[in-house]
């Protein structure tokens, strides 16, 4: 077997590939169909945002500031509001699940405000749910403070102005839209099951169907072979990257304040390590069934969960936040939501490129030795 490079080969190589996948309606499903699939799903069915909590509000009061309450609660667009006059059908509807919170406003209310103090109210969280009973326990007494300012009955007349107003401000994403940055993280999950999924089944399948052998006969390169099979691929997968860029701009309406270059340097930079990985893995198990399930272990599941596509890694114990480092998703996702989010911001970026091209070049190098030892 010559080990010369010819370019003539490697464009014969790619062609014939190339129409593998054309024959193979699973690829394109896999590329096309299912991407789209988990973008719609993580943005449309789920979502992190804490809004539209529903829970009841138990007005004892019938004076104005009490109603005036009772309103704000209703048209804060993170509540749906059930109202009561009475604590006990409420509290059955939240034993019920149909309720996360309860709100009192006491029959004393009216009179607090008009002695120009601010009356306390009642919060009851379901805590079975600890982060819903959170935000509504804080989010209910923000709406009473907030409304309490407003009309004067928090501050004493007579004390002095605080010399210090804080005012918090959220950068990149103002509102807190999960979907900001479920999405670009969608498009890191897609671009690993292509190119780490589809690649570890085309060496599988050419030991599976006794083409290989005939691979072996003719006089291709190492370098010619492990090539056509990483081309087509990663020509997919940008492609499949560009559709999810596409409609996660124009149908959820994610901002991309970056540039079509630096996501299409992140994105290659990610796909060096995918491929390796997926191309690593079909080599050396030579079955396609093994291959898939070891690529869902070692790449899809990983990024999934120790990427901090999902979960904050910060929130993680110290071992797992120690394996993350080696997922290479966790260096794409920072880079996609500073690219759709934040712009170029080539200070982050081209430390996780680095790290990403070189988790693609361990991997290269091992399914060269892999696949070498297979065609000599």
């Amino acid at each position: 077997m010559t080990t010369r490079f010819s370019a003539r080969r490697l464009a014969a190589l790619v062609r014939k590939e190339g129409a593998q996948i054309l024959r193979d309606p699973s690829t394109f499903l896999i590329a096309f169909v299912l991407p789209m699939i988990l973008l719609f799903l993580f943005g449309y069915a789920v979502s992190l945002d804490t809004s539209r909590t529903r829970i009841g509000v138990v007005l004892q009061d019938s004076s104005a500031p009490a109603l005036r309450l009772a309103q704000a609660y209703q048209t804060s667009r993170y509540f749906d509001v059930t109202m009561a006059r009475t604590i006990p059908p409420m509290r059955e509807a939240m034993v019920a699940g149909d309720l996360r919170a309860i709100i009192v406003i006491p029959q004393d209310f009216g009179e607090g405000v008009k002695r120009g103090r601010a009356p306390a109210i009642q919060i009851i969280a379901d805590g079975s749910q600890p982060n819903t009973a959170n935000f509504a326990a804080a989010y209910g007494e923000g709406v009473r403070a907030s409304l309490a300012a407003a009309e004067g009955i928090e501050r004493n007349p007579k004390a002095a102005a605080p010399p210090v107003s804080l005012s918090s401000r959220f950068w990149y994403n103002p509102e807190l839209k999960s979907r900001y940055f479920l999405v670009p993280g969608s498009i890191a999950n897609v671009m690993t099951m292509i190119g780490t999924l589809l690649t570890a089944l085309v060496v599988a399948r050419e030991w599976e169907r006794g083409t290989m052998e005939a691979m072996m006969a003719t006089p291709i390169s190492i370098a010619e072979f492990i090539a056509s099979k990483v081309i087509p691929y990663y020509l997919l997968a940008l492609a499949s990257m560009a559709l999810c860029t596409v409609i996660g701009v124009f149908v959820f309406g994610v901002p991309f304040r970056g540039s079509v270059f630096a996501l299409f340097i992140v994105g290659s930079a990610f796909l060096m390590p995918a491929l390796g990985l997926g191309l690593f893995i079909s080599s050396a198990t030579k079955n396609q069934f093994v291959a898939s399930q070891i690529a869902l272990l070692s790449a899809f599941l990983p990024t999934f969960l120790l990427s901090g596509f999902i979960y904050e890694i910060s929130s993680m114990p110290w071992p797992i936040q120690a394996l993350t480092y080696l997922v290479p998703a966790r260096y794409l996702i920072p880079c996609l939501e500073s690219v759709f989010l934040a712009g170029d911001q080539w200070a982050l970026l081209l430390p996780n490129i680095a790290i990403m091209l070189g988790f693609g070049l361990l991997f290269f190098l091992l399914s060269f030795r892999v696949t070498r030892r297979s065609l000599d």
